[in-house]
């Protein structure tokens, strides 16, 4: 399935402060939804590398009305480590709790929903500050067999496991996670991937021009970021997270054929 994003922030690294006004996001979900997202994922708070957090009361004032004007329409997902942004939401009519942190698990028991085990090395604020691993594959498969089976152990209902492509990690290390998705698709949970416009396709679109720019810019990644999806979805990820819905849908279309 594609999942659509839907950053109602004012500092995303790619929409920028598009869709900050409910109004705005909603009617963005709802285009979302009509271009085929099976899920639109919903965002008070920027986890570009560098963010600063944000406090609880103005997270909820920036997607508890997005959520209740998306739910009726389809099905929506909440992207917050907060424990209660995740309850407001989902009061709200969200059914996914997509958690960055890897952390919620209990709180996605509590209120019976999906949980999505991201995994991350740092915060926003120093994650992208000399990521290291000894074997990166190997780290971030080990961390998401334990958060499964501490999801499962609280009686979440259904976990799902994302690698967190750009979340502490180089571009060798995004890559070398992408080529290695088969030892994440067969650990019996759902694989989540999102690798839509972030900063290692701007990079490789800049060595593939040919020029002296050490990335493109965010609305210049097009092309990359329906390769990634392709590529994990063909090597088996369920859930590819992107900002392109239509085309990423196309693509994925042409893929299953």
């Amino acid at each position: 399935m594609v999942m659509g994003i839907l950053n109602a922030t004012p500092d995303s690294f790619s929409d920028c402060a598009r869709f900050v006004t409910p109004e705005a996001a909603v009617a963005r979900g709802r285009q979302l939804f009509d271009e085929g997202a099976a899920v639109v994922d919903v965002g008070g708070e920027s986890t570009r590398p560098g963010a600063d957090p944000v406090p609880v009361h103005e997270e909820l004032a920036r997607v508890v009305d997005v959520v209740a004007g998306l739910a009726p329409h389809g099905r929506v997902s909440i992207d917050t480590t907060k424990p209660e942004v995740a309850r407001a939401a989902v009061a709200a009519g969200a059914e996914i709790l997509n958690d960055v942190s890897a952390s919620l698990h209990e709180v996605a028991a509590e209120l019976n929903v999906t949980w999505i085990a991201v995994h991350r090395q740092g915060t926003p604020a120093t994650m992208q500050i000399a990521p290291h691993y000894a074997d990166v594959v190997a780290e971030v498969r080990d961390f998401l067999v334990e958060a499964v089976e501490r999801g499962r152990a609280v009686g979440v209902p259904d976990v799902w496991i994302d690698p967190g492509i750009g979340f502490g990690k180089t571009t060798g290390h995004n890559l070398e996670l992408l080529a290695n998705l088969g030892q994440l698709t067969t650990l019996g949970a759902p694989v989540v991937v999102g690798a839509s416009r972030k900063r290692f396709i701007g990079e490789l679109h800049a060595m593939s021009d040919g020029g002296d720019r050490e990335e493109v810019p965010t609305d210049d990644r097009l092309e990359g970021s329906l390769a990634a999806a392709a590529w994990a979805f063909a090597q088996g990820a369920a859930v590819v997270r992107v900002h392109d819905v239509a085309a990423t849908v196309g693509t994925m279309r042409v893929v299953a054929a």
